[in-house]
């Protein structure tokens, strides 16, 4: 399937990157070592602007998952690395 050409909602795409990361059980757990956050900090904080960042740049740290994901998802990888930049506060333009 071809990605679409327009970047779409930082916030939204981060939430579906999460979801999609949480779905297999490993990849989870190496997210959490990874950012630090522990399951409860997760839900409660899943759709703050630093979690859906952390998320994102777990991803991109590693490119099998983000090219997966991105796969996943319908997007290209450079969709989410510029969402990853949005909610960091940078600017990225794909």
């Amino acid at each position: 399937m071809r990605a679409p050409d327009t970047n779409p909602d930082a916030t939204q795409l981060a939430l579906q990157a999460l979801v999609w990361t949480l779905a297999e059980p490993d990849r989870a757990l190496r997210l959490l070592e990874t950012t630090g956050l522990m399951p409860a900090d997760l839900r409660a904080r899943a759709g703050e602007p630093a979690v859906l960042a952390a998320a994102l740049g777990f991803l991109e740290a590693h490119e099998p998952d983000l090219i997966a994901c991105a796969e996943g998802l319908g997007v290209k990888p450079e969709a989410i690395v510029a969402a990853h930049a949005e909610l960091e506060g940078g600017w990225f333009e794909a």
